[in-house]
């Protein structure tokens, strides 16, 4: 006898609890404020922009680093401890790289804090993934779970969108208002407050009842390696470079015009465009199958930025992002759903946080050479860089589709 959805059946709302989703939204603005923060404090208090790009990308590094040895914690010791430590070694590490920054300290401090700062980052958005998804499969009825973890899936993804579009613009706002140390000053408290919350919120309990009492897998770590994972963890890495390149090469486009200022708000454009078009991927047809939507928004994205090739106005580079826009969300909501239906029994944290590092690793390493190829061989070269990054995000989606062929096991995310 097959189960039928019953009103008495619980909604992820119900299970998580309403003041969950705000929480975690406000929780993650730090991290998306992190990257910015750290380049606009570096140019201002040292004056150097090949610093300030190198200062980004050790962050990225800490994060690359440190941010699955977190997720792997997470899921031996459970989120609420690693999260209380984090939220109060990432506040003082903010706070200290600022204190290094304008001080008399040397480069190579500045670098080492830096890294301190993406070393200890609390990915908010990659444990909430987990938990929720832990949440589901273990408390939903399973004809009900495909599609719930889509949407779930879809709504992480368009909270993403919009704090990594709002974390720059903020970051902007309070170093013009306040001064250039404030952003970072504020991330601090957000990171304690916010983040602590998040630990001390009652889901942090949950648990994959695939753990044994002494916190061990019944997956072999290896399995986090597979091709069907590396293949969905390379996609994201595409992701993030064209994040990376992108804001780079729009900042470097609107300063050829004078207006290096309006580029967050170009790049809002595709951002919003973005985020509504991940919510959408949840009404999408199952027919529509996941493998098929990675190619075709992977695709949508590559075409958009082939546009880049004959951009000369900012008509045309408005174009060429609200096109970008359309591909961009659906892709990642996409690949962080297939990392979901892959990630081995009692990991989902480990791979959650393997998919959060891969973005910061390629948007850190995207900034940095775009940066590096404005400044020394100008803007048209810097705008062949997210041509670069959309096709290995579409090639990760052709070799996806290949091994998505072949038969795996069950779906139990």
């Amino acid at each position: 006898m097959t189960h039928t959805h019953q009103p008495s059946d619980p909604s992820l709302l119900r299970i998580a609890g309403l003041p969950y989703f705000p929480i975690a939204f406000i929780a993650r603005l730090p991290f998306a404020m992190m990257v910015v923060g750290v380049l606009t404090v570096v140019v201002s208090a040292r004056g150097s922009l090949s610093l300030g790009g190198l200062t980004s990308a050790a962050v990225g590094l800490g994060t690359a680093c440190f941010g699955p040895l977190l997720g792997a914690a997470a899921d031996r010791f459970g989120q609420r401890v690693v999260l209380l430590v984090l939220a109060v070694a990432n506040g003082a590490m903010l706070v200290l790289f600022t204190v290094v920054v304008y001080g008399a300290a040397a480069d190579p401090f500045v670098l080492l804090s830096a890294f301190g700062i993406g070393a200890t980052a609390p990915q908010v958005a990659p444990l909430s993934r987990s938990r929720l998804v832990t949440m589901i499969t273990e408390r939903m009825p399973e004809e009900r779970r495909p599609r719930t973890i889509s949407g779930t899936m879809a709504y992480e993804s368009a909270a993403d969108e919009t704090v990594f579009v709002f974390g720059p613009f903020i970051v902007g706002i309070l170093a013009s208002i306040i001064a250039p140390w404030a952003p970072l000053v504020i991330a601090a408290g957000l990171t304690v407050v916010f983040v602590g919350a998040f630990a001390l919120h009652p889901s942090a309990r949950t648990v994959s009842q695939h753990r044994g009492s002494d916190g061990s897998a019944p997956s072999a770590a290896s399995e986090l390696f597979s091709a069907r994972l590396l293949v969905v963890i390379a996609g994201v890495v595409g992701v993030g470079m064209f994040f990376g390149t992108m804001l780079t090469g729009l900042t470097s486009f609107m300063a050829d015009r004078g207006a290096p200022e309006q580029a967050g708000l170009l790049y809002g454009v595709m951002g919003v465009g973005s985020a509504v078009l991940a919510l959408g991927v949840a009404w999408l047809p199952p027919r529509f199958s996941m493998r098929a939507r990675w190619l075709v928004f992977s695709g949508i994205l590559l075409a958009g930025t082939l546009i880049l090739l004959i951009t000369d106005s900012v008509g045309t580079m408005v174009l060429a992002l609200a096109i970008m826009g359309i591909g961009i969300g659906p892709t990642l909501v996409t690949q962080y759903s297939f990392a979901a239906a892959r990630s081995p029994l009692g990991r989902s944290a480990t791979v959650m946080t393997m998919l959060g590092s891969g973005i910061v690793v390629g948007q850190s390493i995207g900034a940095a050479v775009a940066g590096e190829i404005a400044e020394g061989t100008g803007t048209s070269v810097a705008l062949v860089l997210p041509i670069i990054a959309a096709a290995i995000a579409f090639a990760a989606g052709i070799v996806n589709w290949r091994l998505s062929a072949v038969r795996s096991r069950p779906v139990t995310a």
